[in-house]
């Protein structure tokens, strides 16, 4: 990941702690800790790590922050910003990887704040504003309802696009304005809504 070019100390230390092996179907293990993306059933996939430290380096996370994801599917994603100390609000759609995923963090002890089955298009405006939000499909647009939930200051890094989405960074100036920034191409399975 360094020779990749990630710099934060802390996703590097957070991506060593978590055994990836874990969240990959048995037939993948020997693969586990190469820089690719797996089917993880559910037409979803594990990003690739590298994909995984990039997104984290952007949040910028602080102890304690409080994360919205969308798109828990392996819990990935959800174990390395909790071993970065954040708090993190997550969301899953496909009921089947709600579930599996439940028991992976289980054994493994990881604890969301609150892990939630339901549309990542509406977030959760119960538990906003947050201080960041992580969106781990590739977005056709950028959802105003997500953005609604990001307190002022906050960020949301998020892939836009069909395929394949462009790393976007978005950070709250104020009520109504945002910044953006984008980092090149990506590749994610399609942000869907409803939940199934």
């Amino acid at each position: 990941m360094r020779e990749k070019g990630i710099k934060d100390q802390r996703v590097l230390d957070a991506m060593n702690k978590v055994p990836r092996h874990v969240f990959l179907d048995s037939s993948f293990l020997e693969h586990a800790y190469q820089n690719k993306a797996f089917p993880i059933g559910a037409d979803q996939t594990i990003s690739h790590p590298y994909t995984v430290a990039f997104q984290s380096e952007l949040l910028q996370v602080k102890p304690n922050d409080k994360i919205l994801e969308i798109g828990t599917g392996s819990g990935y994603q959800c174990a390395v910003l909790l071993e970065m100390g954040a708090q993190v609000y997550t969301i899953e759609r496909q009921n089947e990887l709600y579930k599996k995923t439940n028991l992976i963090f289980r054994k493994l002890n990881y604890r969301p704040k609150r892990y939630f089955f339901g549309d990542g298009y509406k977030g959760m405006p119960e538990d906003a504003p947050f201080d960041s939000i992580i969106v781990t499909c590739g977005a056709p647009h950028i959802p105003q309802t997500l953005l609604s939930q990001l307190k002022i200051g906050g960020r949301m890094v998020i892939p836009v696009g069909d395929d394949p989405q462009i790393m976007t960074l978005l950070i709250r100036e104020s009520a109504t304005q945002f910044s953006k920034e984008t980092f090149g191409e990506f590749r994610f399975v399609p942000f869907l809504d409803g939940k199934q």
